[in-house]
């Protein structure tokens, strides 16, 4: 097909630049589908933004024709016809060697992980969908696994994934027993044990007579990086294969640029033909199958680094026992939810490259598999009722990173914690972001890593691992005080680089800060909730250095109290009636007085009056925020409200989990009940896996995905501990000898029961009726258990 390059001579509206493709496209009768998604989106997106890696997918592999097309249109004003560019394909048919499309979903595709290694299929078990493949420290080493028996591909009729596994269970229609029913079943068990993927496939014949078949497997990998999968990479030029001798048999492999990856078949196949660029690896099997008798084939994909990384972290889930944690409800539905959850967060668990035996989570596969600070903390601080190791290793690692130089390229300062942490430097050209492989930029990190030394204290970590960290500690506190030391007297953010992350909160995108009017709030910005953990963490550390024989910090509390004078006086908007806390402060010191969740992250932070908490839960429990599942994180009367807007209308589970938990510690059990309720229903039809975020908006009575979202995420599956903890009202101090419980009466879930608390290193029950009347079993008998 002929591409047109264009030049510009004067402003050009989205319409005229739709009415010259459209030219394009009626000019040259070969052009493709793929010109019609062109036009598509260009109507969405400003015209200064049209030369990026999107537009430039649709032209194939002939990078100098989009290099030809980017400098002309960026140079002048008015597109125009110019003249056509050497002939290229279109980037998606067979003959092409790369496949570029639209953003990544992942809402309907099936995902296991175990570490830095994650497995994503099609709910056939097929690679061929984008995204999917197996994923090693963000590379894919598995590009295709494609199963057919005799030419055609079996019908998937049910797929089911928690933690490390996804099994499908589909049927072969073209072999077998003509008959309705079909009678050749295939179950497919893909198990991942890092680094080993292990896809156990199993025929079972159902039919009377002898049923022969060929099993064929086209397998292959393309190295691509991570970051080209989440913008639209499908798949690329297959890495040749070679075969190597495996005991009596032979294996495939072949190798990217980090890893070698080898793929055995056992029984060892009658057939094989080795991949290319081109095509994929070929194996058959001939197989005879009899009635009710299972034929098993077994895949084991090995992939080993070859080259090391700025970040080669393990797996971790071997490295804590959970196995006495376990919750038991009359409501299933939480029983379940919890299950999935604790699974899904312990294949999350990575170690730290410099202390291999400490965890710490990954934020979320398959975008985030990595430490990111933030996220990492929350998910720890979400889990302390059942276990402080998490949040040890968390802290220990974070505390390795600690920021020690001033770097604007990285956001590093001394004493700031990091906001994440790459395998390498970190492109996305969509989102124009280009960050340093460890990443500082997050104005919440470093208060929150405090807030969580603190509470781990409070939960039993132990004294020594509180004062190997007291150095951290003082680093932590001088960087905030620093930090705030401005004309506000805030903690604020800006991003000096012009290639870092706009917003550093946990509201990271680049629009989230909004006006009621859906203005977008320029920089600085102090954010509400920063302000509060900053309350919370400076009360905490006062507390631990006093514990420690460290000497008075009454400072600190002094500090800590001037600043929720200062939030309480500069971020409290009146506005139709309504007196509610502003999400931010933007650049001009104004309150950005859109009504957001952040308002939630107050609460039980000790920044707020009893009376301006209830006006919180009082504004978080109306219609325009609480949904039927959950908290929205901009309220339906905003103008920029969109229900499936990353931050501009969605609602993020670890985020309503938040706002549940500082409402129990308000006093406020009541108001969070029916917040507990939803988000355990938000995440049945999900297959009780909770996802990173999903839709403001629900669909008859169903929460609609956000389909780039990540799943599992570490922090959404941590808030299924923090529903549990709400429930009971369960707090601990450890040093003191005190354990509180203040549960929601009734029990919102009926009966309950948990197992796997623990005092320090003490396991133990507690018991609710369905009035909400608990009993402790378990606890050392010096413990003072104040129940009310």
């Amino acid at each position: 097909m002929t591409l047109w390059t264009f030049s510009k001579v004067g402003a050009l509206s989205r319409s005229g630049w739709t009415r010259a493709l459209e030219t394009v496209c009626r000019d040259t009768p070969a052009a493709s589908a793929t010109w019609r998604i062109v036009t598509r989106l260009t109507v969405t997106r400003a015209p200064s933004s049209l030369t990026d890696r999107r537009l430039w997918s649709k032209f194939g592999s002939d990078s100098e024709a989009f290099k030809h097309f980017s400098a002309v249109f960026e140079r002048s004003d008015l597109l125009t016809l110019d003249r056509p560019c050497p002939s290229v394909k279109p980037p998606c048919e067979k003959s092409s060697r790369v496949c570029i499309g639209p953003p990544t979903w992942l809402h309907a595709l099936e995902i296991a992980v175990d570490g830095p290694a994650t497995m994503l299929s099609a709910r056939t078990g097929s690679l061929r969908q984008p995204g999917c493949g197996l994923m090693v420290d963000d590379r894919r080493v598995l590009s295709l696994d494609e199963l057919h028996l005799d030419e055609e591909a079996p019908v998937a009729i049910q797929a089911a994934s928690m933690g490390n596994r996804t099994r499908i269970w589909s049927c072969a229609r073209n072999v077998g027993a003509e008959r309705p029913d079909p009678s050749v079943e295939v179950h497919v068990d893909r198990g991942l044990a890092w680094p080993v993927l292990t896809e156990t496939i199993t025929l079972i014949s159902r039919a009377a007579d002898l049923v022969s078949t060929t099993l064929r497997l086209e397998l292959g990998g393309d190295g691509a990086e991570l970051s080209r999968i989440k913008g639209g990479y499908l798949r690329g030029e297959l890495l040749p294969a070679t075969l190597v001798t495996q005991g009596d048999g032979f294996a495939l492999t072949w190798a990217d640029a980090r890893h070698t990856t080898t793929v055995a078949v056992d029984p060892v196949p009658a057939s094989h033909a080795l991949g290319t660029a081109d095509a994929p690896s070929v194996v058959e099997i001939p197989l005879q199958l009899t009635l009710g008798t299972p034929v098993t084939v077994t895949v084991t994909v090995t992939a080993e680094r070859r080259s090391g990384s700025h970040f080669d972290a393990d797996a971790g889930s071997s490295e804590v026992d959970w196995s006495q944690v376990a919750v038991d409800s009359d409501d299933r539905r939480l029983t379940q939810l919890f299950a999935t959850s604790l699974t899904d967060l312990r294949h999350l668990l990575l170690t730290d490259p410099e202390a291999p035996d400490e965890v710490f989570a990954a934020a979320g596969t398959p975008w985030y598999l990595t430490l990111f600070g933030r996220d990492s903390i929350w998910a720890a601080r979400f889990l302390l009722p059942f276990d402080t190791t998490l949040a040890r290793g968390t802290l220990r690692t974070l505390a390795r990173r600690q920021g020690t130089v001033v770097d604007s390229n990285a956001a590093e300062e001394p004493g700031k914690i990091l906001h994440e942490i790459r395998r390498g430097q970190f492109v996305d050209h969509g989102g124009g972001l280009d960050l340093t492989p460890t990443y500082y930029g997050t104005v919440d990190a470093t208060p929150l890593w405090l807030i969580l030394l603190h509470d781990a204290w409070r939960w039993g970590l132990a004294d020594d691992d509180v004062r190997a960290l007291l150095p951290n500690l003082h680093a932590a506190m001088e960087w905030i005080i620093g930090a705030a030391d401005n004309d506000l007297g805030l903690l604020r953010y800006v991003d000096t680089t012009g290639h870092g992350l706009s917003n550093q909160g946990w509201k990271d995108s680049g629009d989230s800060m909004r006006f009621h009017d859906g203005r977008i709030a320029s920089a600085p910005i102090a954010l509400l909730e920063a302000q509060t953990y900053a309350v919370e963490a400076a009360r905490g550390a006062a507390a631990l250095v006093e514990a420690m024989g460290e000497g008075d910090a009454s400072a600190w509390r002094a500090w800590a109290d001037a600043l929720a004078q200062r939030i309480r006086e500069n971020y409290w908007v009146d506005r139709d009636g309504q007196r509610f806390l502003a999400m931010a402060l933007d650049g001009d010191g104004r309150a950005i007085d859109g009504l957001g969740s952040n308002m939630g992250h107050a609460l039980g932070s000790g920044a707020l009056t009893p009376a301006e908490a209830s006006s919180v839960v009082e504004m978080l429990s109306a219609p325009n925020l609480l949904g039927e599942f959950g908290i929205s994180t901009l309220s339906r009367d905003n103008a920029a409200y969109n229900p499936i807007g990353y931050h501009t209308g969605s609602v993020w589970t670890h985020d309503t989990a938040i706002a549940l938990l500082g409402m129990v510690k308000e006093g406020l059990s009541t108001q969070a009940a029916p917040i507990a309720l939803g988000l355990v229903a938000s995440a049945v039809p999900l297959d009780y896996r909770a996802p990173e975020l999903f839709a403001g908006d629900a669909i008859g009575h169903k929460p609609a995905p956000y389909p780039a979202s990540c799943r599992p995420q570490a922090w959404a599956a941590a808030s299924a501990a923090t529903i549990v903890t709400a429930v009971l009202g369960i707090s601990a101090d450890v040093p003191s000898g005190r354990l509180r419980l203040r549960p929601m009466r009734p029990s919102p879930f009926g009966t309950l029961r948990v197992d796997g608390l623990r005092w320090g290193a003490t396991p133990f029950s507690v018991e609710l009726d369905r009035h909400g009347v608990p009993t402790v079993t378990g606890l050392p008998d010096e413990v003072n258990v104040d129940i009310a």
